[in-house]
């Protein structure tokens, strides 16, 4: 006894007992709270706010009621969840800025394009607006099915007969388990126009679709769609991204002036936030030439003011504010609905054959329900035609019958009625008996008979169907049609690459060892003779210093690599300017790096195609050649441009093609020559192999092109350097351990650069501490691979070369070569016995290799 009184322990498998339950929660979420359903376009909150709007008379020609009485009916009876989650969905319903055609009338404080959040539900009040009406029209017209609400206690619609196609006119956006859908409103006129030309024919392509019908998405707030590429894709593959724009004008003043007007801004840009940003890039001196800043929005219209000084370019600061603020936004467009209870990704025309289907069953629901209420009504009549024509037997027969039921089962046996008819004849009142009566009676009946072969004939025909479709589609076009909002630019000037707007112009961009990155003009720097002190070109922390300095264009792509192998890229205008002693921006605000993540190497590229390299070496001497054209989308979260084995790094990039030779450096003063094309070209992901064998303690420092008539430039960490003849380096194969290439002592210090040179160009030497030198590489002296070098650049006790760049010759030597004492320019030979160890001993690892 006491064994059966004890709890019932079952067990289960807690892995497949997960995995069914999440899979119920995550279908639960799916169709009955985030997507909406392909024929009326809503999500159930929508739907059951609309019909217990229309259950309690709140229709559009009666008055306004509160919010929370609206709010309480679709909890208590529908939706049982938080009563702010029913209260947003309709008030969303009611913002012109939300909704392209609004189906909540509002009454009140619904919130503002500012994000002002809307009065609470006990203030504002609402109704069905007029084109929601249609949403619901015929609906108590058996057109549409019901089903149980949650407690059972009440019937909700399973989804409404929907007179237009509302998934498309309003959109729809929501997040599942998953899976998210986020479909932009269109144009009323446009996507009716588009149903009726599915209607009349199925064949007809998307392609077509859009030259003659639906252009493209159309929101409440206006603004501009850039191109139609974005819009073709999103309605070929139901998934797709278009760039969307203010619309701006440029007012020009008497005083020389210039002064930033914004109309209409993209759909769900804040406002407020959009003038707090850009007064924060102001402030953050990230855009420059803005004077003034001004919301002159009213009930009128909008209209944000941007003044600029008289000096200020409006074209290049406009482009700017397109590519730092909201003012110009992708929507990213996921066309994902609920196709009889599944989530499907659906393409335009599909979406429209979903919609055309269902009105056919809406259609045919409501013809067969007047058919049996004609019917009914006929039948009726008929019985009544029998009574006229009889009317004296039917007198008598009712006087002589005791009761109700004997006169009614009198009728029946007598005259060959059915109950429902004998009823209709006891209940008929004596003015029925008069002549005209009789006519309107007689009347009736043959309109029904005819209405009767109408409706069985559209039943039987199912274009009559579509007919009756399309005559109520273009009523609906004509009551609520209205002006395109949103203007679609394809090609002329308003439609043009961002970087055409930005004066095109050789730059520096520099990166710190802790990550600040700018941009400087290349004119900041003055060349100098070796020898100078150099300038202050970088504010730097005592422990940072500048790692990489690359001179390039602002219309030039800038790629990062770093040491983990990823690959990030931007444009060179899009790297922030700042004066020459500012720090610069942080890396990370440009570049989604991971915090574990550093630049080891970065390279410009103009145009990317399958004819140019990339030639990458790491630091363990591992080297990898894959085509330029794997690199040309890399998405804004980096990609994997080498796999690297463990505690290896990414050192160098080079971009080549395909028949050059490799220069591959280390700090202990070995270097190997061979041509790329002994590494064959491989995947992005590939790991790699073998460019070079290091030795001991050393490591890769550099890797170069060098071709004939180049010269092998060394620079060292104390700030000595050389040139020497690329001849002097014989080509050997990829993975020796390489020749002698420089003497280095504690004087010299180790090798901080190696670079290939033709000694026309100019470098840039960069100390730990930030100190920067410009030189002709031409003033550098030319000496074989046994010497040490001279001094390029005095620094001070404890301080090191950081790195070295080079740079494109571009101004005029202005300062006179300082007096050189014999210690700077002394060539220290080495040991004739060294040299011949170390050549004999490279030559043998080349032949062992």
């Amino acid at each position: 006894m006491a064994d059966q009184q004890r709890p019932q322990v079952q067990e289960i498998n807690i892995s497949q007992e997960m995995r069914t339950s999440f899979l119920d929660y995550a279908m639960s979420v799916i169709v009955s709270r985030a997507l909406p359903d392909v024929r009326d376009g809503l999500k159930p909150v929508h739907r059951r706010i609309l019909y217990a709007m229309h259950d309690l008379g709140m229709h559009s020609d009666k008055a306004y009621k509160k919010s929370a009485r609206i709010v309480g009916e679709v909890i208590g009876k529908y939706h049982p969840h938080g009563d702010s989650a029913v209260y947003e969905a309709m008030v969303r319903m009611a913002q012109d800025f939300s909704y392209r055609n609004m189906l909540v009338d509002g009454h009140g404080n619904f919130g503002s394009v500012d994000g002002d959040s809307a009065a609470a539900m006990r203030y504002t009040e609402a109704r069905m607006s007029k084109i929601s009406m249609e949403l619901l029209r015929d609906i108590n017209k058996d057109t549409i099915g019901y089903t149980d609400n949650y407690d059972g206690s009440e019937k909700e619609p399973v989804v409404f007969p929907a007179r237009f196609p509302n998934l498309l006119v309003n959109g729809a956006s929501g997040i599942a388990v998953g899976m998210a859908t986020n479909i932009p409103p269109h144009h009323l006129g446009e996507t009716i126009d588009a149903v009726l030309a599915v209607s009349k024919d199925p064949e007809i392509t998307i392609e077509e679709l859009m030259e003659n019908h639906i252009y493209g998405p159309d929101f409440p707030t206006a603004g501009q769609i850039l191109g139609r590429s974005g819009i073709r894709k999103a309605f070929e593959t139901g998934k797709g991204s278009i760039t969307i724009r203010a619309k701006v004008h440029i007012d020009e003043h008497a005083n020389g002036k210039s002064t930033i007007v914004v109309s209409e801004l993209p759909y769900q840009v804040n406002k407020a936030k959009l003038v707090e940003k850009i007064a924060d890039l102001v402030r953050d001196k990230r855009i420059e030439g803005i004077t003034d800043l001004r919301d002159e929005s009213d009930r009128n219209g909008m209209r944000v003011v941007i003044e600029l000084r008289r000096d200020a370019n409006p074209n290049v600061i406009l482009n700017n504010l397109y590519k730092q603020t909201a003012l110009q936004t992708s929507f990213g467009i996921n066309m994902l609905a609920l196709v009889d209870g599944h989530p499907r990704v659906l393409n335009l025309k599909q979406t429209l054959v979903h919609y055309l289907d269902h009105q056919k069953v809406v259609i045919k629901r409501r013809t067969a329900y007047e058919l049996r209420k004609a019917e009914a009504r006929a039948h009726i009549l008929e019985g009544l035609r029998i009574a006229l024509d009889h009317l004296d037997e039917v007198i008598a027969l009712i006087r002589q019958s005791k009761t109700t039921d004997v006169a009614r089962d009198g009728l029946m046996n007598q005259f060959e009625l059915s109950e429902k008819q004998a009823q209709a004849i006891l209940d008929m009142r004596l003015q029925r008996l008069t002549g005209l009566e009789r006519e309107k009676i007689e009347q009736e009946y043959q309109e029904l008979v005819k209405l009767i072969d109408e409706l069985k004939a559209i039943l039987a025909d199912e274009e009559k169907v579509l007919e009756i479709i399309r005559e109520e589609l273009l009523e609906i076009k004509e009551r609520f049609n209205d002006d395109r909002r949103t203007e679609i630019i394809v090609g002329g000037t308003d439609f043009i690459e961002d970087e055409d707007l930005i004066p095109e112009e050789s730059v520096v961009i520099t990166l710190t060892h802790q990550g600040y990155i700018k941009r400087l003009p290349s004119s900041t720097y003055r060349a100098q003779k070796r020898g100078g002190r150099g300038i202050q070109g970088m504010g730097t922390n005592d422990d940072d210093f500048v790692e990489h300095l690359v001179s390039t264009s602002t219309h030039n792509t800038v790629l990062f690599f770093t040491n983990k192998g990823k690959v990030y890229r931007t444009k060179g205008y899009e790297v922030p300017e700042f004066g020459r002693t500012a720090k610069g921006l942080p890396i990370i605000n440009l570049l989604e790096i991971e915090k574990d993540e550093w630049i080891n190497a970065v390279i410009t590229v103009d145009e990317f195609n399958d004819d140019h390299y990339l030639f990458f070496t790491t630091r363990h001497g591992i080297s990898k050649r894959t085509k330029l054209s794997q690199f040309a989308n890399i998405r804004k979260g980096g990609l994997i441009a080498l796999n690297l084995r463990e505690e290896d790094e990414l050192i160098s990039v080079k971009l080549t093609d395909g028949d050059k030779h490799i220069m591959i450096g280390t700090q202990n003063g070995y270097l190997i020559r061979f041509p790329e094309e002994q590494i064959r070209s491989m995947g992005r992901t590939a790991a790699g192999v073998k460019g070079i064998s290091l030795r001991d303690d050393d490591k890769v420092v550099s890797m170069e092109i060098i071709e004939d008539g180049y010269h092998v430039m060394n620079v060292t960490s104390k700030g000595y350097g050389k040139r020497t003849p690329a001849a002097d380096y014989r080509i050997t194969n990829r993975g020796g351990k390489g020749v002698f290439t420089s003497n280095l002592t504690d004087k010299t210090g180790k090798i901080v650069a190696v670079k290939a040179v033709t000694g026309e160009e100019d470098i840039m030497i960069i100390t730990a501490s930030g100190v920067l030198i410009r030189m002709p590489v031409e003033g550098i002296s030319i000496t074989g691979r046994n010497t040490q070098g001279v001094r390029l650049i005095r620094l001070q006790e404890g301080e090191e070369v950081a790195t070295v760049a080079r740079i494109e010759t571009e101004e005029e030597i202005e300062n006179e070569l300082p007096e050189e004492t014999a210690e700077e320019n002394e060539q220290v030979p080495v040991e004739p016995a060294e040299i011949e160890e170390a050549e004999q001993q490279a030559e043998t690892n080349d032949e062992e290799e």
